[in-house]
């Protein structure tokens, strides 16, 4: 990855790249691959010993939170809000802000094949769902009327 300072420069001589060049505020503004979520169970379980922190890569400060107790209660407090509203960073700068980092990839490797298979499956255990609750609806004879047998 290169950062580009000078947009409007030609270098002579410049490899070409076929990757357009990122700036440091384009990498600021993409969210951080690290979830919310568990940021914010290290934060609430472990936040006094800076457990979040060294989920995000932010080694340094965790330890000086773990030698301070959290900053007597108060970094492990403001922590915790920053973390709840989505304005915590990890170590690149970039916001932990996702609560789940999976969620936009999860229909990306699935063919057209597998999903109407799956459809499939799906009707046809809603139907069976449906049968089984139609005969348990059905009601139970008493315990002194006898049951039917078939005899042959």
């Amino acid at each position: 990855m290169t950062v580009d300072t000078d947009r409007n420069r030609k270098d002579i001589g410049a490899m070409p790249t076929s990757a357009p060049s990122m700036t440091v505020a384009d990498l600021n503004d993409m969210p951080s691959p690290k979830s919310r979520g568990v940021a914010f169970a290290l934060a609430a379980f472990l936040g006094p010993l800076g457990g979040h922190r060294f989920y995000v890569g932010k080694t340094g400060t965790a330890v000086l939170m773990l030698c301070t107790a959290g900053g007597v209660g108060l970094w492990y407090l403001y922590d915790l809000i920053l973390v709840a509203g989505g304005s915590f960073r990890d170590i690149d700068g970039r916001l932990v802000s996702r609560w789940d980092p999976e969620e936009a990839s999860r229909g990306e490797g699935i063919s057209a094949e597998v999903l109407e298979e799956l459809s499939l499956r799906r009707a046809e255990l809603s139907e069976r769902v449906d049968f089984a609750e139609r005969l348990l609806a059905q009601p139970r004879p008493a315990e002194d009327q006898p049951r039917s047998t078939f005899h042959s």
